[in-house]
């Protein structure tokens, strides 16, 4: 077994931190730009007069920076090449590209807070090829690609969050369409993207995974209304919670079939979550790489920090469990190129649950060894325990992160085994 970093992908990487180096650095220095990622960052960000919502000279940056990366060739990695322009990335490649990117610290290469990178994610664009009409591709595909909307995910309800499938929205046939009734909350993105995907349920029973379907609606529909943005651990926020009052949907606004949606949310989340554990491993490492440093440079009582045993320890177990979580990681990554990515779901979740935890303490480590200094806004840790704290919940709690690990290994659960690869039973 090969442990490099296949060459295409190290090639890649040496062409985007170029980049960042040619065009990302100088834009954040730009009209004080850096006031978005230093101490001034969580102020400088949110519109504190329009409920919390992302600053529009921040949301303007962001824009910048992904047409920037789009025009040199870099923000469509994952997608196909020819028409869509893309490199045919794989998940091993976007794993390591997202480590390398969060491995870097905040900055305008990739701000994990809201999801925005130079490399894209484009699991929109993913979904809209598995599972829309050819209506929708037609529509959906050249908008996303070319940055002009896309779509938020109305999944979870006040009272219902990764018990998906006992969901009380729900959408009733009315003549040529459905009228749909229901609440939906931590909508991210609802205030900007023009559209959300509702999930409600068409038939069947409460806790029933068939008879749930997506459907596409326009925020401006009659009916529609975003009641609050709701103000987190970081700010600003982008997650609406929303109301549907007889909201009015047509055939051709199902996304995925009728009775299918559970499936495009599944498939969303089954790819979301080894890129996310991607980046909170970056994100782990530059905390302890930042850690190393200052403790071998900090002096108090007549010697370097790093010389006593209860520094170097904690510093050491971290390191360990970054080494071995990578190597899961990539490993996981490659499988689900290799033989699909329903062939590993307990690994996936493994890794999201693990890696996610694991960011958290090393964030929480970096704090304390840089005592008041880590503690206060003018080093990024407190803004990055802030965030990844918000993955240990966010696409399933790590609590259902396990509760799937254990089903699959007691034979509760079982997932797709290809020839060559034990089967979970």
């Amino acid at each position: 077994m090969d442990f490099d970093i296949p060459k295409e992908i190290q090639d890649f990487l040496d062409e985007v931190d170029e980049f960042i180096k040619r065009e990302i650095k100088p834009l954040e220095q730009e009209n004080d730009n850096i006031r978005f990622f230093d101490h001034r960052r969580e102020n400088e960000r949110t519109d504190w007069d329009r409920g919390g919502l992302p600053n529009e000279e921040w949301e303007a940056l962001l824009r910048e920076a992904r047409r920037r990366a789009d025009e040199a060739g870099i923000y469509r990695y994952l997608l196909p090449s020819g028409e869509y322009g893309g490199r045919d990335g794989t998940n091993l490649g976007m794993a390591i590209i997202r480590e390398h990117l969060a491995g870097k610290g905040l900055g305008l290469h990739c701000d994990l807070q809201n999801e925005h990178s130079i490399v894209g994610n484009h699991l929109g664009i993913k979904l809209m090829e598995a599972y829309g009409t050819e209506e929708q591709k037609a529509e959906w595909i050249p908008r996303m690609l070319n940055r002009k909307g896309g779509f938020s995910y109305g999944i979870t309800e006040p009272a219902h969050g990764s018990d998906a499938t006992y969901m009380e929205t729900t959408a009733v046939r009315d003549g040529d369409g459905w009228r749909i009734n229901g609440e939906k909350t931590w909508n991210t993105g609802v205030d900007r993207r023009g559209h959300d995907l509702i999930l409600a349920r068409t038939s069947g029973k409460p806790g029933e995974a068939e008879g749930i379907t997506g459907f596409i609606v326009p925020v401006n529909t009659e009916g529609f209304k975003v009641e609050e943005m709701m103000w987190t651990f970081n700010m600003p926020t982008d997650h609406g919670r929303i109301s549907l009052n007889d909201v009015y949907a047509t055939d051709a606004q199902i996304f995925g079939g009728e009775g299918g949606g559970l499936k495009v949310v599944q498939h969303f989340f089954h790819e979301n979550r080894i890129r996310q554990a991607a980046s909170s491993l970056g994100a782990a490492q530059y905390c302890v790489n930042e850690t190393i440093a200052h403790v071998k440079e900090r002096s108090p009582f007549g010697k370097p920090l790093g010389q006593n045993q209860g520094i170097q320890f904690p510093i050491a177990e971290l390191q360990t469990q970054i080494e071995m979580l990578r190597a899961l990681i990539h490993k996981t990554a490659w499988t689900m190129d290799t033989y699909g990515n329903f062939t590993v779901s307990d690994k996936v979740s493994m890794c999201n649950y693990y890696s996610n935890r694991l960011c958290c303490q090393a964030a929480d480590t970096a704090m304390q060894f840089h005592g008041g200094m880590g503690y206060s806004r003018h080093k990024p840790f407190e803004h990055i325990y802030r965030h990844h704290r918000r993955y240990r919940i966010t696409e399933g709690a790590e609590e259902i992160q396990l509760r799937r690990v254990a089903g699959y290994l007691l034979g509760y659960m079982k997932q797709r085994a290809p020839k060559g690869m034990q089967e979970n039973k």
